[in-house]
């Protein structure tokens, strides 16, 4: 047997293990075998990252003028476009995913954070006409604090950089969940993170359950915005978890889309196609119709 990676979370700047002590086993789809243990967060874990979110949106991010936090976004996108084919190695031995499309993906993913990077000291504010003529209102966009977010196993990086690049392009900070069946990824990008030399707490990485480690995560008081791809089951308990501190919540759940085939098209393709779309990602791929023949 190969030697087994051992992984650690990312909180506050530093590699952290469980304070338990706990790690999960993560498995290579392709014999089964463990290849990586991971740290199994627990409510504590998960505490320490959030306070240190909170912190860092305190103390330098939301006070960052946005043209410096655009660098720290570019950086990112360099980064990922240096690290491509070396990510993508080890998102297929954890997920699975063909190894043709994981050594690309994170050119393009790198696009998104060069878009918000663009953004980033484009917010404005807009100037309400009311009804009283010694007064003037105008609407501000300001950073809301703490965002966290829950990231499935099927499409890490797209998925992480969807949430990620405009919570930092905003001023917020954030804390990331990778899924507990494939989270390598998400640990192997906090290193590519820490290259950048972005301030200490902006971005935490841990790994866990969803009970304790998500739960924890999706009811902490210091947590403003809940970001979560993945089922309806999870999603329900995510609104339960949050509305006690009527944190936002931007749910993407799963499904699969519809295709549709008309008389005069090109059977033969389209049932290519649509394999193609069903089976790829061993299913688990919310745009696998969406299309017409």
């Amino acid at each position: 047997m190969s030697k087994i990676e051992n992984f650690k979370m990312y909180i506050d700047g530093k590699w952290e293990d469980s304070s338990s002590g706990k790690k999960i086993e993560t498995l290579n789809p392709e014999n089964n075998e463990v290849w990586a243990t991971v740290p199994e967060a627990n409510d504590k874990d998960v505490d320490k990252a959030v306070q240190s979110a909170q912190k860092a949106f305190e103390n330098n991010w939301s006070k960052l003028h946005p043209r410096d936090r655009a660098k720290y976004l570019r950086l990112i996108a360099d980064q990922l476009r240096k690290n491509a084919e070396h990510l993508g190695k080890i998102e297929t031995i954890d997920t699975g995913k063909l190894f043709k499309e994981t050594k690309t993906q994170a050119h393009y993913i790198a696009e998104y954070y060069d878009y918000y990077a663009g953004l980033a000291d484009k917010v404005e504010g807009t100037v309400l006409p009311i009804d009283k003529s010694n007064m003037q209102v105008i609407t501000t966009r300001v950073p809301i604090g703490v965002v966290a977010a829950i990231i499935p196993w099927n499409s890490q990086m797209l998925l992480t950089a969807v949430k990620l690049a405009p919570a930092l392009a905003m001023g917020n900070t954030i804390v990331i969940k990778s899924s507990e069946l494939a989270p390598a990824t998400l640990f192997e990008f906090a290193k590519l993170i820490e290259k950048t030399g972005i301030p200490k707490g902006v971005v935490n990485i841990v790994s866990g359950f969803g009970n304790p480690c998500g739960k924890a995560l999706t009811s902490h008081n210091l947590v403003e915005r809940v970001a979560f791809t993945g089922g309806p089951e999870t999603a329900r308990n995510i609104i339960k978890n949050s509305a006690e501190n009527l944190s936002q919540v931007s749910l993407e759940l799963g499904g699969k889309s519809p295709v549709a085939v008309f008389e005069d098209a090109d059977q033969e393709n389209a049932l290519n196609g649509i394999t193609a779309g069903i089976f790829g990602a061993s299913g688990q791929s919310c745009i696998a119709g969406s299309r017409l023949y």
